[in-house]
């Protein structure tokens, strides 16, 4: 019989998550902590928002927050580059040279 340990984040008596590590669910939990906070602060603003859409922002923000905190702070994001294929080019220039010669 094997054993095995599983780590359940419960919220409000629900059972939100399952880990195999503590690392994983103590991560997960904070992030809901994160969220709850970011839903009850957009909740006061001026904008108001839907239940469902105050949620769906806090955990957007809360599942982002290494991205976000970097443009709270004023720094622009990096944008993502795209790689070119250049050995395919250069591979085709050579074959292209071989065929002329």
């Amino acid at each position: 019989m094997a054993v095995i340990v599983k780590y359940i984040v419960v919220r409000n008596g629900e059972e939100k998550m399952t880990f195999a590590t503590k690392k994983e669910a103590d991560a997960y939990d904070k992030m809901l902590d994160i969220a709850d906070n970011l839903f009850e602060f957009l909740e006061t603003s001026k904008i108001k928002f839907t239940e469902n859409q105050l949620e769906d922002i806090s955990l957007l923000l809360a599942e982002n927050k290494d991205k976000l905190v970097p443009i709270l702070r004023g720094i622009k994001p990096k944008k993502k580059t795209v790689k070119k294929p250049e050995q395919k080019e250069s591979a085709s220039k050579k074959t292209i040279k071989q065929k002329n010669i």
